[in-house]
């Protein structure tokens, strides 16, 4: 692993044009974007196309990342990867279907066609299972990924919700970056500001209790924590 700086002496380097340096950070961190992107798997893209939306996602951290943000890179990273990739599941307007999937799709439905025209009826999941020697499971979710192609920002119901407003994974997966993210923010505060988070967002404190715990005025928490929060919503955006 890198430490910080070296990490922010290849930025320096990268952001000047030093394509070595900027593979380098691709390299070394790209256990980190295989974690972000782990979240967004099973989604009908490749893991190949996820890691390379994701490294995407690190390029734009590595050239837009500044040290007056005050935060690790890693930090910084993390939702500019998982935005990337957020980002192309909303904009590419469908649910991909791997080539796999496809594969395996056309294999069954061929072998339905001829089943059905030799013996009369349609294949049971268990035999069309033993054919392709896949599990039932497999066999129900290839049929179903193949024929409900259904576009993520389709409206869903009568409230105009869309199909990854309903999708239970993409919000668990969103909360956790943004979790991961919030994490790496508060450990990078000063002690006194990660001290007033802590209190106020954690342990459920107002100001004015905050206030009387630190020996300030109410005004003062204010003050430091609109500055925290508008510093927060600059970094995560």
């Amino acid at each position: 692993m890198l430490s910080n700086e070296e990490t922010l002496n290849l930025l320096s380097l990268a952001q000047a044009g030093d394509e070595f340096a900027k593979e380098k950070l691709i390299i070394e961190n790209s256990p980190l974007i295989k974690s972000v992107i782990r979240r967004y798997k099973n989604k009908g893209v490749e893991d190949d196309d996820l890691y390379q939306l994701g490294s995407m996602g690190f390029i734009k951290a590595i050239n837009n990342f500044s040290t007056e943000f005050n935060v690790k890179f890693s930090t910084y990273a993390v939702p500019m990867i998982a935005g990337e990739v957020k980002r192309f599941l909303r904009d590419d307007g469908s649910i991909k279907v791997s080539r796999s999937i496809k594969h395996n799709a056309i294999q069954i439905k061929n072998f339905i066609s001829l089943f059905q025209s030799e013996k009369g009826r349609e294949p049971t999941i268990e035999e069309i299972s033993k054919q392709f020697n896949l599990d039932a499971q497999e066999v129900v979710f290839t049929l179903e990924a193949s024929n409900q192609l259904l576009s993520i920002d389709e409206k869903f119901d009568e409230d105009d919700d869309t199909l990854a407003e309903h999708t239970q994974d993409n919000f668990s997966a969103d909360k956790l970056v943004d979790k991961i993210a919030i994490r790496d923010l508060i450990e990078s505060l000063p002690a006194r500001e990660k001290q007033i988070v802590i209190m106020r967002y954690y342990l459920d404190k107002t100001q004015s209790e905050i206030a009387k715990t630190m020996g300030v005025s109410q005004v003062q928490i204010s003050r430091i924590e609109n500055k925290i929060l508008e510093n927060f919503k600059t970094m995560i955006k």
